[in-house]
C-alpha cells in the first residue's frame, strides 16, 4: 500500500510542479475563458505523461540496470531472444529490445513509446526460478501488453484525467476566490487550486488504477491465447508469495502483484483472481 501511495503521490507532485512553474511564468489559464482554461489544463495534464512515455525505456533501463541482449552470450539468452521474436511475429510487430536485469525476485515488465518501439525485460530471478514454459508465458504476457498498446493507452488515460483534475480545480477555485466586486484573490485562488488538485488527483487515480487492473486481465488472456492457459496459470501460481522490488515509478509495469486481494488502489488484480479468470477460459 505504501508503494501504491508513493506512485499516486508522484503523479500528483508532477501536476503540482508543472502548475506552479506555469503560474510563475504568468500562464495560469485564468485568461481566455473556459477555452483557455481547458487548453492550459491539457498542457499541464499531458506534459508529464507524454514525457514519461517518451523516456520510459531509458528510465527503465537505468532504474533496474537492465542489459539489452544485442548478441546472445549464452543458450539462455539465445532462447529468450528467439522466444520474444516468435511472440512478436504472432503480433505482427517489430521485435522489442530484450533485456535482463539482476534481481532475485521473479519479475518482468514491458514498456516503450509505441508498439514497435518497446522493451521487454526479465529478472535473473525469473529465469532461475521458473521453468521454460512458465517464462514463455510471462514473455507472452508482456508481449500482450505491447501488442495491446497498453503503455500508450495508459498515458492517454492519465493525461485525460489529469486534464480534468486541473480544469475542475481551477474552475472551482476561480469561483471560490472571486469577491463581490468580481475580482479574484490570487492567494486564495492558488491555495484552493492546489488543495483541489490533490483531492481530485487522488480520485482520478482510482480510474487509472482500475484501468491498470483491467489491462493485466487482458494481458493474461492474450498470453493464454498465444501459449495456452495452463502455462499462464502455472506462471502466476509460481509468482504467489513474491514481492515486487521494482522502483515505485515502475511498479505498475511488473507482472508480479504485491496485493493478495483486489482494492481500489491496486495496480494489479490479485493473483488468485487472475488465475480464476484464466481457468474460466
Amino acid at each position: 500500500m505504501k508503494r501504491i501511495l508513493l506512485f499516486i503521490a508522484t503523479n500528483l507532485a508532477v501536476l503540482l510542479v508543472i502548475s506552479i512553474i506555469l503560474s510563475l511564468l504568468g500562464v495560469n489559464g485564468q485568461s481566455g475563458g473556459m477555452g483557455g482554461l481547458l487548453v492550459f489544463s491539457a498542457v499541464v495534464g499531458f506534459t508529464g505523461s507524454i514525457i514519461s512515455l517518451l523516456t520510459s525505456k531509458w528510465v527503465a533501463k537505468r532504474s533496474v540496470g537492465a542489459q539489452v541482449i544485442t548478441q546472445p552470450s549464452s543458450e539462455v539468452e539465445a532462447w529468450l531472444l528467439n522466444t520474444v521474436q516468435n511472440l512478436a511475429r504472432q503480433w505482427n510487430l517489430q521485435t522489442p529490445e530484450v533485456a535482463i536485469y539482476d534481481s532475485p525476485e521473479p519479475n518482468a515488465f514491458a514498456t516503450g513509446a509505441s508498439r514497435n518501439n518497446s522493451l521487454v525485460a526479465v529478472s535473473t530471478g525469473l529465469l532461475r526460478n521458473m521453468t521454460r514454459d512458465e517464462v514463455e508465458a510471462v514473455l507472452a504476457h508482456e508481449m500482450a501488453h505491447v501488442g495491446n498498446g497498453d503503455m500508450v493507452t495508459l498515458t492517454l488515460i492519465q493525461g485525460v484525467v489529469n486534464t480534468f483534475v486541473v480544469f475542475l480545480s481551477r474552475l472551482i477555485s476561480g469561483m471560490v476566490a472571486r469577491n463581490d466586486n468580481g475580482e479574484v484573490s490570487q492567494g486564495t485562488y492558488f491555495v484552493v487550486s492546489m488543495v483541489l488538485q490533490l483531492v481530485f488527483g487522488f480520485l482520478a487515480s482510482l480510474i487509472v488504477m482500475w484501468f491498470s487492473r483491467q489491462r493485466e486481465y487482458r494481458a493474461d488472456a492474450g498470453a493464454a491465447k498465444l501459449v495456452g492457459a495452463p502455462k499462464m496459470i502455472a506462471a502466476l501460481q509460481r509468482l504467489k508469495g513474491q514481492t515486487s522490488e521494482l522502483p515505485q515509478e515502475m511498479m505498475a509495469l511488473g507482472i508480479a502483484s504485491e496485493s493478495s486481494r483486489d482494492s481500489l488502489l491496486s495496480t494489479h488484480p490479485s493473483l488468485d483472481n487472475r488465475i480464476m479468470r484464466l481457468q474460466r477460459m
